[in-house]
């Protein structure tokens, strides 16, 4: 069928449709023919037209068709040499996903004929195959950009006011039995009044998705009838995934996931997305061919030097972006700018971002990818959050990332959890997670919020598993529970999983309340996984990315009220408080004769150097002086807050604590104590008392007046 078609743009990339038809734009660099194919529903197995591509400037292959409207599906088939020796893997015979799709019409389903070899060949991917793939892979879809945001704004939370949600669109909502059942596991279930009701009661101010750009479950997961639940395997980083749609698939998805975030936003409630531009769904040199492969694999991925056959794969899972070529920053900083002015997010958590730091083999915290996002306008004013490690060698970044990003923190999570399994460790590290990890940031003139600070995350046990389980019970995956991470930090207490023992089970309940409370009252930005906050299990399963099941859905009906309340109230104390989020380093130095942080023995009196290397020592206090903020508000005004003295017992026995002199306070009040489900607030205590601190407890107490020091 013949389409008339002119010579267009080369700018924007995509599809862009401007009323009048669509601008088709395309990088492909060593290509030799480009054609653009039309299709009229997602069913089709064979294009209803061909567009031969002539125009072509700077690399970027572009034609514009009038008449063309939103909702018209398309593909690519592009011409070359087929040598995967040197790199190449042309195949015109793939249809392939536009790389700037706003949207792709379904999930793939797989055939022999979505690979550019022949399986069965024992020349494997040498050998070129010749089967169209077009009736197996799912079209690319024009949108319309249109939407009617009102007068959306961001909440624009500063790192040190934020209380990060990390969960997942279908697992947090798919037995909501509040939600109608219609859009369970979707992005209205996310925004729909009762999850934002939920999420403002509880005190969040952003929540962090799990991977939402279209993603490819692998083929042999699929075999064993799992899924790529998590997401981590993207092929369309400008596309929100079909999965989560409860409106349609011809665009509706980008129009159901736009208005989530207006919902969210005008709860005043930040979204942030995990991303995964370090590597595709396309795999090694076996993999499929479904996009980036046969558009160019010499411009998009890295290749081993000495033979291009094969792949760099810092990553684990088969290659990697090649970030460290100007037309594949490009699309990274595209979809980055397409999801903050179109889409309207408000940050991002980078997956294995040392990956993107990389120049040819090592990493290079000032490379090219740092240096466009400081100068963009646009991203480099949104949360940018690192995962700050891959698996190649020097990969492993933390405290490494350059100012003005956040990082997971990965020690103040093995730090934490191995003082509250009783791991004889120096106090000194516990002292300087629980204060914003000094070591890590401070001498790369970065603040206490650079800290992202969480005990349990997607990847790894929940809360509540992390009490209950020694080992990891990954049998369900289908790899003979050799998957996941082996090392955990955890404790059971005595038995293994579930059990009716109430004694195992109150330790349990008691370790959970100190994790919750060690998390939200340290200095830096707390990131709290889904389900924690009332006792989420997942069977001690710790790598559930393939259960698309009740093993990763959060069960509300098996929610622990208690501990949800508890949770909240720890929140709005963090929130409530200053003293909890501090934009400025500790000091130790003395504000009108009291220093702005002390740390104290059982005796009363404050530590010194020795103390802090005592490996078996497993207790200590820390008073927190308000006061000494050092900041101002918007107003500039001088912020001013109450003080805290807060003791810590690791110990299973219980220790005797004499609370310090009248300097800090003449009296205190205990707010929390974790050996108890309830504090009555009637527990005031004077200077100098003796309070008994129960064994693997936490008590706070608290000093409304600040401190008794005369004017």
């Amino acid at each position: 069928m013949n389409i008339n078609n002119t010579p267009g743009n080369p700018y924007p990339l995509g599809a862009t449709f401007n009323g009048k038809g669509v601008n088709f734009a395309i990088y492909a660099a060593n290509a030799s023919k480009v054609e653009l194919c039309l299709f009229k529903t997602a069913q089709d197995e064979v294009e209803y037209a061909k567009i031969e591509i002539t125009e072509r400037t700077h690399e970027i292959w572009h034609t514009f068709v009038p008449h063309l409207k939103p909702g018209q599906l398309y593909g690519y088939r592009i011409h070359g040499t087929y040598d995967p020796n040197n790199g190449q893997r042309f195949n015109p015979n793939k249809l392939l996903i536009d790389p700037y799709a706003k949207s792709i019409s379904g999930t793939i389903e797989w055939s022999d004929a979505l690979f550019g070899y022949n399986l069965l060949d024992e020349e494997k991917d040498l050998t070129f195959n010749e089967t169209d793939s077009a009736p197996y892979i799912p079209k690319s879809v024009v949108i319309n950009p249109a939407f009617d945001w009102e007068d959306d704004c961001s909440p624009k939370y500063a790192y040190h006011e934020s209380i990060i949600y990390e969960t997942h669109v279908k697992g947090f909502t798919m037995l909501n039995p509040d939600i109608p059942e219609e859009i369970r596991g979707t992005y209205a279930a996310i925004g729909h009044p009762v999850t934002i009701e939920y999420l403002k009661k509880l005190g969040i101010t952003a929540i962090e998705l799990l991977p939402v750009h279209h993603f490819v479950t692998d083929w042999g997961l699929k075999d064993k009838g799992l899924t790529n639940y998590w997401g981590y395997n993207t092929i369309g980083f400008f596309a929100p995934d079909v999965r989560y749609s409860s409106s349609g698939t011809l665009g509706e998805q980008v129009i159901e996931f736009k208005q989530m975030v207006k919902e969210l936003h005008k709860a005043g409630i930040e979204v942030i997305l995990d991303v995964v531009y370090n590597h595709t769904a396309e795999g090694n040199q076996l993999g499929p061919t479904l996009s980036f492969k046969g558009i160019d694999n010499e411009a998009y991925y890295r290749l081993v030097g000495d033979d291009k056959r094969y792949y760099m794969d810092y990553t684990g899972t088969g290659n990697t972006l090649n970030a460290y070529m100007p037309a594949v920053l490009r699309l990274i900083m595209d979809s980055l700018r397409y999801w903050i002015t179109e889409m309207h997010v408000d940050g991002f958590r980078f997956d294995l971002a040392a990956t993107l730091a990389r120049g040819l083999h090592e990493v290079d915290k000032l490379g090219a990818f740092f240096e466009i996002i400081y100068q963009d306008p646009i991203i480099s004013q949104v949360k940018l959050i690192a995962e700050p490690w891959d698996i190649g060698e020097g990969g492993y970044l933390v405290g490494q990332f350059p100012a003005g990003w956040g990082e997971w923190n990965g020690k103040y999570r093995d730090c934490v959890r191995d003082y509250w399994r009783g791991e004889h460790s120096a106090l000194a590290e516990f002292a300087s997670r629980f204060t914003g990890s000094a070591d890590l940031y401070k001498d790369e003139f970065r603040n206490p919020t650079a800290s992202v600070n969480f005990i349990t995350a997607h990847d790894g046990f929940t809360l509540n598993d992390l009490v209950s389980y020694n080992e990891k019970h990954n049998e369900a995956n289908g790899e003979d529970n050799s998957d996941g991470e082996s090392h955990n930090r955890s404790y059971n207490y005595g038995t293994e999983g579930e059990t009716d023992d109430e004694v195992i089970n109150n330790i349990r309940k008691r370790q959970k309340r100190n994790f919750l409370t060690t998390l939200f009252l340290s200095q830096g930005v707390p990131m709290l996984l889904a389900g924690d906050e009332f006792g989420r299990t997942q069977g001690g399963n710790n790598n559930a990315y393939c259960q698309d099941n009740e093993i990763s859905w959060v069960n509300w009906a098996a929610a622990d009220k208690d501990l949800m309340e508890f949770t909240s109230k720890l929140i709005k104390l963090r929130r409530e408080h200053p003293a909890f989020c501090r934009r400025r380093w500790f000091r130790g130095a003395p504000i009108r004769g009291v220093e702005d942080i002390a740390w104290f023995l059982p005796e009363g009196d404050q530590m010194s150097d020795e103390h802090w290397d005592t490996g078996y020592a497993q207790s200590l206090a820390v008073f927190i002086n308000g006061r000494a903020l050092r900041t101002r508000n918007k107003n500039g005004e001088a912020i001013i807050d109450d003080g805290f003295y807060m003791i810590f017992n690791a110990h299973t026995e219980p220790v005797e604590y004499k609370l310090p002199t009248n300097t800090y306070a003449k009296t205190w009040t205990k707010i929390i104590d974790t050996a108890k489900d309830e504090v009555a607030d009637t527990e005031i205590y004077n200077a100098e008392d003796t309070i008994t601190v129960e064994g693997r407890s936490v008590i706070v107490l608290h000093d409304p007046v600040i401190y008794n020091t005369a004017e």
